[in-house]
Order: C-alpha cells, then structure tokens, then sequence
C-alpha cells in the first residue's frame, strides 16, 4: 500500500474524516473533559499545521497524529503530562502568546492497519513536522500500549522495565525510544477521567456496583469506584518521552 504523509493544512478536504476513521481508543478514553480545550472547531483550523495526516492510494485517511504547541512555564516537565500540555496550548492561543515547545498528543491508526508499522511511521513524521516549524524537541506523554495487561503493576516500574536489549520491555515505549526518544519520567496523573456509575456502566458494560477498584479493559490502572457517591474517577499515569529534534 502507498501511503502519503502530510499536514491538515495541506489537505483541508479530510478535517471531517478526522472524527469519521475507525479507532480502537476504549470509550471511556474519550471522555477526559480537559480535552474540549484541544479536540474543538479550532483544531483543524488554528493548529492545522500541527495535525499529521496520512492517506492511501485512493486518498483515504488510514492515520492521523496530533500535536500541540505551548509556552512552557520554567521547571520540570509536570505530573498532569497530557491534561496539562493541552491547558498551556489552550491559555497560549487564548494569550496569544508565542509557543516555546511542542507537545505530541495522539497518533490513530486505522483498525485494519494496527500492528503494521504505521505508529513508527506517524512519529517519525510527527518529529519531522515538529523540526519544520521550528522546534528543538517533541515531547511526548506517551500511553505503553501494553500497560493494560498489567493494570496492577506501579507506572514507575512498569516504564523503566527493559528487555535483555537493553531496550524498553513496552513496545510503544520501544518505538518511541528507537526514535530517538529519552524516557524522562512517570506523569502520574497524566488524563483524569470522572464519571457517574451510570456514566461508567455506559462506556465500560461493567456493573460498577461495588466500591474499591475496578479492572476496566484498556485501562492501564484500576478505576476508582465509590457507590455510596455515585461516582468513579480514572486515573491514568503516562510516561514522559523527550525526542531531541
């Protein structure tokens, strides 16, 4: 298959098919309320440049990566990773003010094209846009996309594990860091996703009727259920990469 890598701003034309291409994101994913500030009408105008798209042969959408740019206050990169790159990308728009780093988001790929390589792909063009509008480094709250399996095991362990390589034991760690990248730390409160129990039974099909904590599928951790309530809260821990470009 043939596939062109370009920017929205390039191909305007497919800003509907962003939202319209088969995902494989679980449901309650989509429901980090911090992301109305990015995932908005101004995305695929104000931040075109940003979005990373990639077609086939015939023009469809088979991927696409999402990256924001930010003033970055002084100090460490923080513990709320993704949340807090997509506030400082909402307040620096608001401002005005000039973007002093850049940040990956998300990169989707297409159902039926998971697991081909596509994702090394997107991040090296990702990087590559990043370089060409002017930045030093790509940072990344990177989600290990094998994390889930293992929902019990602490983020700090689980980021810094490697394989007899040498090489990180999560293979999206692993691509991130044969990219280039540098593990830099654990973002341990990197999205936060608050429900009801009604909410949660909605995106997960579990009962959600016992307090304590609850292994939802896709989820890197357990869920925080509290019955008497009537809420749950999911907390995700992300893993800092820093890509010098």
């Amino acid at each position: 298959m043939t596939i062109r890598i370009t920017t929205l701003a390039e191909r305007p034309d497919l800003a509907d098919s962003l939202w319209q291409m088969p995902h494989s994101w679980p449901e309650f994913m989509l429901n980090d309320p911090i992301a109305g500030l990015y995932f908005n009408r101004s995305l695929t105008t104000d931040l075109a440049e940003y979005l990373v798209v990639a077609v086939d042969e015939e023009g469809a959408l088979v991927a696409r990566a999402f990256s924001i740019p930010f003033e970055r206050p002084e100090g460490e990169l923080p513990d709320d990773g993704w949340d807090a790159v997509v506030r400082w990308g909402a307040d620096t728009r608001r401002r005005g003010a000039r973007s002093t780093a850049i940040s990956a988001l998300d990169i989707t790929i297409r159902t039926d094209l998971l697991g081909g390589g596509m994702s090394g792909r997107m991040l090296a063009a990702m990087r590559d846009n990043a370089a060409r509008l002017g930045f030093s480094e790509l940072l990344a709250p990177v989600r290990p996309n094998q994390k889930h399996l293992e929902p019990r095991v602490p983020m700090a362990e689980y980021a810094f594990r490697t394989r007899d390589d040498g090489l990180p034991y999560d293979a999206w760690l692993r691509v991130h860091v044969r990219a280039g990248g540098k593990i830099i730390k654990v973002a341990p409160r990197s999205m936060v996703v608050p429900g009801t129990l009604a909410e949660w039974r909605q995106w997960t099909g579990l009962p959600f009727d016992v307090s304590g904590q609850v292994e939802v599928p896709g989820a890197l951790v357990a869920v925080h259920c509290d019955v008497a309530q009537d809420h749950a809260v999911y907390v995700e821990p992300n893993v800092w990469v820093s890509h010098p470009l």
